[in-house]
């Protein structure tokens, strides 16, 4: 069997990249099917499989897929916070970059925060990918987060690209963001054969039109990979654990050792009121306090968009 890792999957076909350490250029791209004896496992692009047949990547080629690896991390949400059902969107991802537009549509902060507790839940780093920024001025949003010591690139359609490069390099990032940001229009730059359909925000609803359909991995030019999904409007954390929230906001985190046993950091007696008026949380602590208690409640009560 060779080992390749899933980049696409339609309807039952897989799409698998193999040869991509081989050193003789791109990864082949070759076409799988699961073999039966898989049974219902549910596949996803990112997953680290074995593949047997032909792999030579010609077209008309069909090879079996005979083997899965074990993921190391997991990007994951439910439709909504009420959804036991789990979406894994990718695995074995280094990064996210959380794309959110400075302008048009307006950054939805809450979006983020639900983005980073799914990072820090799953596994993978975080990175901020401000776009649009010919529109309006990013450091609002990157002020925001400033404390959380997240990397943050600003950028616009024609903007140079080094820096988010340097970035992305030697790793596999998934873009996640809501519809209108950008993300596919950057795909496209970051790697111009992938031809990832674009499209403008509109203009009564100041929300973006679902383009890219499908998640798609594409390897990055020099080295890495770069995982473009479908626009999102709601991010559902129902499959994380509520106690682990706090993780994703490391400013906060040290305040909770005060606080009583079984504290859900939602109420008067929560500790982290005393620690961000001692100003330990650092400027902006509490703005970040209310997000994480209204995260908490939406997490707790009822389904949200975030």
């Amino acid at each position: 069997a060779v080992e390749g890792k899933v980049t696409l999957v339609d309807r039952g076909r897989y799409t698998v990249a193999v040869g991509a350490g081989e050193g003789t250029g791109p990864p082949r791209q070759v076409m799988a099917i699961k073999a039966r004896e898989l049974g219902r496992r549910s596949l996803v692009v990112g997953d680290r499989v074995w593949v047997v047949g032909d792999v030579s990547g010609e077209p008309d080629t069909l090879a079996r897929l005979v083997k899965v690896g074990r993921r190391r991390t997991v990007l994951r949400r439910s439709a909504d916070d009420s959804d036991p059902v789990e979406r894994v969107i990718v695995a074995n991802a280094d990064r996210l970059g959380i794309v959110v537009a400075a302008a048009d549509p307006e950054p939805r902060l809450g979006f983020v925060d639900r983005c980073l507790v799914a990072a820090f839940d799953g596994g993978l780093r975080p990175l901020m990918i401000i776009t649009k920024t010919d529109l309006a001025d990013p450091s609002p949003v990157a002020k925001v987060y400033s404390a959380l010591d997240i990397p943050s690139v600003a950028i616009h359609r024609d903007a140079d690209l080094g820096a988010l490069r340097a970035e992305l390099a030697g790793s596999t990032a998934v873009l996640v963001g809501q519809s209108g940001v950008g993300k596919s229009t950057l795909v496209n730059a970051l790697v111009p054969d992938a031809d990832r359909a674009t499209a403008a925000v509109n203009d009564v609803t100041g929300r973006g039109r679902h383009t890219s359909t499908s998640v798609q991995e594409l390897p990055l030019p020099g080295s890495g990979w770069i995982v473009d999904t479908p626009g999102v409007r709601s991010f559902g954390l129902a499959l994380v654990d509520p106690t682990r929230v706090i993780h994703a906001f490391p400013d906060l985190e040290a305040g909770t050792e005060a606080c009583p046993r079984a504290c859900e950091h939602t109420d008067e007696h929560c500790a982290l009121g005393a620690y961000v008026a001692s100003g330990e949380a650092g400027p902006g602590g509490r703005e970040r306090l209310d997000w994480l208690r209204r995260l908490l409640a939406a997490r707790a009560e009822s389904p949200s968009e975030g």
